[in-house]
């Protein structure tokens, strides 16, 4: 996976980008066709000298969607954490969504459909 890390109005250390490398990594193994991400680091209160808390967005692309989660913390390490398991939430349901084609509904109208398509061939005959 791609991933593209913004720290916004300042300079992100090497470590704290590999961290963010490496936890984004690990949401492979819940969804296979991740194709990006986008991190966007923020400080909440930059304008002011106090510094609050510390704001990490997450924009991943995967094949006709796009899933958004926002998180803050007192540290990026932490919201970072927080942000990976609500992203494995997220991305979890969003693959059940696509292969839950055995749902109750769907599972009887393709035996209707079944039935059917053999009725029409026997009537031919």
């Amino acid at each position: 996976m791609r991933v593209q890390t913004h720290a916004v109005h300042f300079t992100a250390d090497q470590t704290l980008l590999d961290f963010i490398q490496k936890k984004l990594n690990k949401l492979d193994t819940f969804h296979d066709r991740i194709v990006s991400a986008e991190v966007f680091l923020k400080l909440d209160g930059a304008e002011s000298a106090k510094v609050k808390d510390k704001i990490v967005e997450v924009r991943l692309n995967i094949p006709g969607k796009e899933l958004f989660v926002v998180e803050r913390n007192k540290s990026f390490e932490a919201a970072v954490d927080q942000l990976v398991d609500v992203m494995k939430d997220k991305l979890v349901r969003c693959k059940q969504k696509r292969t839950d084609f055995s749902s109750p509904a769907i599972t009887s109208a393709r035996y209707q459909l079944e039935e059917n398509a053999v009725e029409q061939e026997q009537d031919e005959f």
